[in-house]
């Protein structure tokens, strides 16, 4: 696996590109130009200058993350077309600097939910936490007021220029139902799929967080037999997915490991990470430690050695630790003592396989020559 971390720019990201590159075993930057509108197309020369930034410490910037889809295309809207060239002229800007992944996600309106995103642990830290009874009576508007009025960072998935326009997208999507949603997904791919092949780009689609529906809005991205949907949507080795344990995860009844080993040539992009779920409803985002949570991380990285994975994995979201002050979920400390554990895992995986080689080897020598 090529281990990656996630990073948002200068003056947009308290991690600076010296200390990811002091965290061993990460060799490229997963990106993005998060300033750009949704919707517009991605200047080759903002790209050219990311592509400056990452060469300064050796990194490579293969995979991309996001690329978000205008709201236009998800609703179907007779504008979607003029978003969709754009988004083909993106791609064909992005595979020019030697691009090998988009990450990207068809989720109405949010693209992921917390109502809580410092909540403190029992050791002092904190975490997104999302609590199910809240968004259940929870005005939307209100939501919007809690997460997107940060004063130091954008976040992701929550574009300014979309939540003005709140209470008219809640509007559009009354008349999108889930098979209609299912059937706009299938015409942006059948669009800009064979871009993404002619460029040798894989396109990977980031399952829904949390994978239910919520507010009302319908979702797709959320379990084994809904992936298997999408990737036969446009069958092509570019119509992919971003295997997230954490987004997936939060739903007990998905078996991630499972669906590592169903759809191994179709994950070209990894996230993984832990919650702990909890009876009502609630889940909480732990430290990437198995034990720490409910997902079952080693099970997770065992699927990927076992399938032999060669694709770009990174550490998702962390808790915020020893007084950081970070973006929610994407501070430096607990993402990299996240990546230490994947490559402990991955390590003692290695040593293990090694192991088996040279026992059977042996053998196989011994009973040659018997």
């Amino acid at each position: 696996m090529k281990m990656v971390f996630r990073w948002f720019g200068h003056g947009n990201d308290s991690v600076k590109l010296q200390h990811i590159k002091q965290i061993p075993g990460v060799e490229g930057i997963v990106w993005a130009l998060h300033d750009i509108p949704v919707g517009e197309e991605w200047p080759l020369e903002r790209i050219l200058d990311m592509k400056q930034q990452a060469d300064r410490y050796g990194f490579h910037m293969d995979v991309v993350e996001s690329v978000n889809v205008h709201e236009d295309i998800k609703l179907g809207l007779p504008t979607r077309d003029l978003y969709i060239e754009n988004y083909k002229r993106t791609i064909e800007n992005l595979a020019k600097v030697g691009v090998k992944v988009i990450c990207y996600n068809f989720m109405p309106v949010f693209d992921w939910i917390r109502t809580d995103l410092f909540k403190e642990m029992e050791d002092g830290s904190t975490a997104m936490f999302y609590e199910k009874a809240k968004v259940e009576n929870l005005n939307p508007n209100e939501l919007v007021d809690e997460i997107a009025n940060n004063p130091d960072f954008t976040i992701p998935g929550w574009e300014p220029e979309r939540l003005k326009s709140l209470s008219h997208l809640f509007e559009a999507y009354r008349r999108v139902s889930t098979q209609q949603l299912w059937a706009n997904l299938r015409y942006f791919l059948e669009q800009i799929i064979p871009v993404a092949e002619l460029h040798d780009v894989k396109m990977a689609i980031h399952p829904d967080d949390p994978p239910w529906p919520i507010f009302g809005l319908p979702r797709l991205i959320t379990s084994q037999d809904n992936i298997r949907r999408l990737l036969q949507l446009v069958e092509s080795p570019s119509n992919c997915v971003t295997l997230c344990s954490g987004s997936l995860g939060a739903n007990g009844e998905n078996d991630i490991a499972g669906m590592v080993r169903e759809f191994a040539d179709r994950i070209p992009f990894a996230h993984i990470r832990n919650l702990k779920r909890y009876e009502n409803g609630d889940f909480i985002e732990t430290s990437h430690r198995t034990k720490d949570g409910s997902v079952e991380i080693f099970d997770i990285v065992k699927a990927y050695h076992d399938t032999s994975f060669t694709g770009y994995v990174r550490p998702d979201h962390g808790r915020h630790i020893w007084d950081e002050q970070c973006r929610p979920g994407y501070g430096l400390y607990d993402r990299a003592l996240g990546v230490m554990y994947l490559w402990g895992i991955w390590d003692s995986l290695e040593s293990v396989k090694k192991v088996q080689q040279e026992t059977v080897a042996p053998q196989s020598l011994s009973n040659a020559r018997t």
